[in-house]
């Protein structure tokens, strides 16, 4: 599938090529010991001749593992979403770049050994989970009453949301990680090198903290509690550190086995090292903790991943989307109202930009993403020419294999069609399309079947309660009486939106409108209800002349 694309992602300009060029940077620069290995590693590359290249440098060979973490501490929300998006975008460029020929895996961990400190707001049991305060999130008693933990809730519901968008992810929980012996090794090499860790570390802090760090977090035996205490002895050859329990008792435990888990900068250092990560994305509010934790990973022996840094996600209100306040929108609610297509294409745009994650996003990304389609398989039946396919979102999008029909009908075209035809079941709807797209059915183009789904939702829960329709005046409605007549002379079959928009330019120009941007804003404001709307002549081509006519009469004789 991946395969004989590499010289067209030498070229490709689109950002996750970009990334997919940093890693393979990367291994050789990590992988290899000489400028002289690595010269002549790329000029194998260059002249795709991988099986030399792994008989040569096996290091090479071993898989790339692409990683993003997700915080179990609350319901998973979009954000949580685009850590697995990204990821599997660039890993998809990466890829193609090799040929396919290097192995590569996702780990998907969940940080679901971290201690719950805010109690999510849109979660029941609020008493139940005060009670449960500080414990691993594992440990903390699930709220909905369905999983043996919180945590274990929350992985529950990410993972169905992964696996239905089919990203090839392996999980990895934290907790079990600790808990295995998984992390035993980089736990036990964090014991050994301390003071390097502290060095690092204690800078970083105010001086409260900085007195009182360490970066072991040891459970309390009595309470069950993540407690950020003091390490007041260490055996390295035993693998054990002594600290005080929250009642003053000294307690000694082993680093290894659960019994511990790291700071948070340590830790994902560790985890680095632990997982051999070769690259991650994180959001800019991390930029320090990765300069940070790339520090403590070389004190460890590790070499930090490639890394890329993302603008994060804003709500309704610009404020930052988190998982305790339980703002911004959950996976089902895009999914109520957009394709998992349009979402992607959301997560794919501008990386580096903020971005509000809120319902009114929703129409014009599904309808970019349809035009980034139409625009890719019209390139693809042209033969390319000089374009890039790889250039197009859709190729990211898709993992390669964008579908090889897009919807259409757009999807705001959709809204307002249900909006004015009071639509309120799909059947009605179709009614329409088929007289616009004779032949079509639900069976013929799925892509509008689903859409119209979606724009049913989005009308029922968003349009229609802000409607507000206006009198129109009195320039208005003689330019709208102007329209009805042109309409009128037009074929009363006519399916042409050229030719209707044409007309309804003719009387907004005749009416003295200036800018011509108010005419058609006063069109969808009197017809519509709304302040914006589709293209007139595209809408009245699938409304129906008669129909529209209808409309614009019915708005002129209407009390003033």
């Amino acid at each position: 599938m991946l395969q004989g694309l590499t010289h067209l992602a030498r070229e490709a300009r689109a950002w996750t090529f970009g990334e997919a060029r940093n890693i393979l940077a990367r291994l050789l620069r990590v992988r290899l010991d000489s400028d002289a290995e690595r010269d002549l590693a790329a000029t194998l590359i260059a002249a795709d001749k991988w099986g030399e290249l792994f008989s040569t440098f096996p290091a090479l060979a071993r898989p790339v593992i692409f990683q993003c973490g997700y915080g179990a501490s609350g319901l998973p929300h979009l954000g949580t979403f685009g850590e697995a998006a990204r990821p599997t975008m660039v890993r998809t460029a990466f890829r193609a770049l090799t040929d396919d020929a290097i192995a590569t895996r996702l780990l998907v961990v969940s940080d679901d050994m971290d201690p719950l400190r805010k109690i999510p707001g849109n979660v029941p049991n609020h008493a139940m989970l005060e009670e449960d305060r500080e414990k691993p999130v594992t440990s903390v008693r699930d709220p909905f009453g369905e999983y043996d933990s919180f945590g274990a809730h929350n992985n529950a519901r990410a993972r169905a949301f992964f696996d239905s968008f089919g990203f090839d992810y392996e999980f990895v929980s934290a907790t079990d990680s600790y808990r295995s012996g998984r992390y035993d090794e980089v736990l036990r090499r964090v014991l050994e090198r301390f003071e390097a860790v502290q060095a690092i570390m204690l800078p970083t802090l105010g001086d409260a903290r900085r007195a009182t760090y360490s970066p072991f977090m040891p459970i309390s035996p009595k309470s069950g509690r993540l407690l950020q205490t003091p390490t007041l002895e260490r055996d390295v050859d035993r693998g054990t550190i002594v600290f005080a329990d929250e009642d003053g008792t000294l307690t000694e435990v082993p680093v290894t086995g659960g019994y511990v888990k790291l700071t948070w900068r340590p830790d994902w250092a560790a985890r680095w090292v632990a997982l051999g990560v070769d690259y991650e994305m994180s959001g800019k509010d991390l930029v320090d903790s990765i300069r940070i934790s790339s520090r403590i990973c070389k004190a460890l022996g590790g070499e930090p991943p490639e890394t890329f840094t993302y603008e994060l996600y804003m709500d309704e209100q610009n404020q930052k989307i988190s998982k305790s306040k339980g703002n911004g929108l959950t996976m089902e609610e895009w999914l109520r109202y957009g394709s998992p297509e349009s979402l992607e294409y959301y997560m794919f745009t501008s990386p580096k930009s903020a971005k509000r994650l809120y319902f009114d996003v929703i129409p014009k990304a599904t309808d970019e993403y349809i035009q980034h389609l139409e625009a890719y398989n019209r390139a693809r039946a042209e033969g390319w020419n000089s374009a890039n396919p790889l250039d197009s979102p859709v190729w990211s999008v898709c993992q390669g294999q964008p579908p090889a029909k897009a919807s259409p009908v757009s999807f705001t075209l959709l809204l307002n069609l249900v909006s004015v035809a009071g639509a309120a079941d799909k059947t009605l709807l179709w009614g329409f399309l088929s007289r616009y797209l004779p032949g079509a059915t639900p069976q013929s183009e799925p892509m509008l079947d689903r859409l119209a789904d979606y724009a049913i939702n989005y009308y029922e829960d968003f349009v229609l309660p802000a409607k507000r329709f206006r009198p129109p005046t009195d320039q208005e409605r003689a330019a709208f009486a102007d329209l009805a007549a042109r309409l009128k002379a037009l074929p009363a079959n006519c399916t042409d939106a050229e030719a209707i928009q044409n007309q309804v330019y003719e009387a907004g120009k005749a009416g003295g409108f200036e800018p011509l941007r108010s005419w058609f804003q006063a069109l969808y404001e009197v017809l519509l209800g709304q302040s914006q709307g589709p293209r007139f002549g595209s809408f009245a081509a699938i409304f129906g002349l008669a129909n529209t006519i209808g409309l614009i009469e019915t708005a002129l004789n209407a009390p003033g």
